[in-house]
């Protein structure tokens, strides 16, 4: 590209905006040229508001922009959105609304039955209720979402098993990073040494999510996929990286080789056409008994993929194995951008 499409980070300082900021330094496509956030940071550089908690600096094009309030008066094509789900809602509508393409991680949409929630490399086709959107709405815009980051790694790792023996029950249980909490996040002296065994909204939206992003579209609407999901999350004392042990039933028996190969041989189209955030291998496959580990193994092809091992028969349903994965990363601003980039591939932002 000879020139690239301007974007806007939306909840710039918060967490999941900073990641953006990292992620796309000196992205290939598109360039951060405007930074929104709340009013008490309105007007002052962005350096200046922002309690930077990346392991890089805050790149120099980024540092000096004037923080903006979130209205839909920003000159971005693209707007990526790490708000809050308190004001998530309504300010992406009226992005939308303006004409501009909402790449949304905030929940407030994810379910809506005219909103793509998007993983390229298992529904990409489910971009074809873009049209649908923009019709029920009657907008030049629209909003695509990534999923909950928790749904993310369970998805990924259920979609080729679904598409190749078909998913008929899952039971999962996470171990999930306190920096899914955003910043300043978990207490202290509620997380060390401690797990707490609840997280609001979160067994809800792996249960919902996950069927929805491995339903069928049938050029109306999303057919959800017809299976149960049991969830139980957890917060554990871990930085970064959500660890999920799952238990799958099959209706058509696989043995632990097949079940492997088919997630070794798993891509989609980013690997295809070769997206600038794609991993090589969407789905890692680990040898080892002890592995995934989050301090040794989140980081792999970047963040951007799922981690699976410990594949072997489940006494209670078929197979059971454990899934890790970045949960800022791909579970959330990394996801964002490579479904832009889909966007950008498939003719979406000409």
């Amino acid at each position: 590209m000879s020139e690239k499409i301007p974007v806007a980070v939306l909840g710039a300082t918060g967490a999941v905006g900073q990641k953006f900021i990292k992620l796309l330094q000196d992205h290939p496509w598109f360039e951060v040229t405007q930074v929104a956030a709340s009013e008490r940071s309105v007007g002052r550089r962005y350096e200046e508001v922002v309690a930077w908690k990346q392991n890089t600096p805050i790149p120099e094009s980024v540092r000096i922009l004037e923080v903006r309030p979130c209205t839909p008066d920003l000159d971005c094509r693209i707007a990526f959105s790490g708000l809050d789900a308190a004001v998530a809602g309504e300010v992406e509508d009226s992005f939308a609304r303006a004409g501009c393409v909402v790449l949304s991680n905030s929940k407030n949409h994810r379910m809506d039955a005219d909103v793509p929630l998007v993983i390229p490399e298992l529904n990409h086709d489910h971009l074809g209720l873009i049209p649908i959107q923009r019709r029920n709405r009657g907008t030049s815009g629209f909003i695509v979402t990534n999923s909950n980051c928790s749904t993310m790694f369970l998805a990924m790792a259920l979609g080729p098993l679904h598409r190749a023996f078909t998913v008929e029950k899952v039971f999962v249980a996470t171990m999930q990073a306190v920096s899914g909490a955003g910043y300043p996040g978990v207490p202290s002296l509620d997380i060390l040494g401690n797990v707490i065994p609840y997280i609001g909204g979160e067994e809800e939206k792996m249960e919902c999510e996950t069927r929805k992003i491995l339903g069928r579209f049938d050029g109306e609407g999303i057919e959800f996929a017809d299976f149960p999901v049991s969830a139980q999350c957890n917060r554990v004392a871990v930085e970064d990286g959500h660890t999920e042990s799952v238990s799958v039933q099959l209706r058509t028996k696989a043995s632990a080789q097949e079940i492997i190969q088919v997630l070794r041989e798993f891509y989609g189209p980013p690997q295809q056409l070769r997206l600038p955030s794609a991993p090589e291998h969407p789905v890692v496959v680990m040898g080892a008994q002890d592995r995934p580990q989050p301090r040794f193994d989140v980081n792999l092809y970047g963040g951007m993929t799922a981690i699976v091992g410990r594949i072997r028969p489940c006494s209670v349903l078929d197979f059971k194995f454990t899934v890790l994965g970045h949960n800022t990363v791909r579970g959330a601003a990394g996801a964002s951008i490579l479904n832009a980039e889909l966007l950008k591939a498939q003719g979406f932002l000409d």
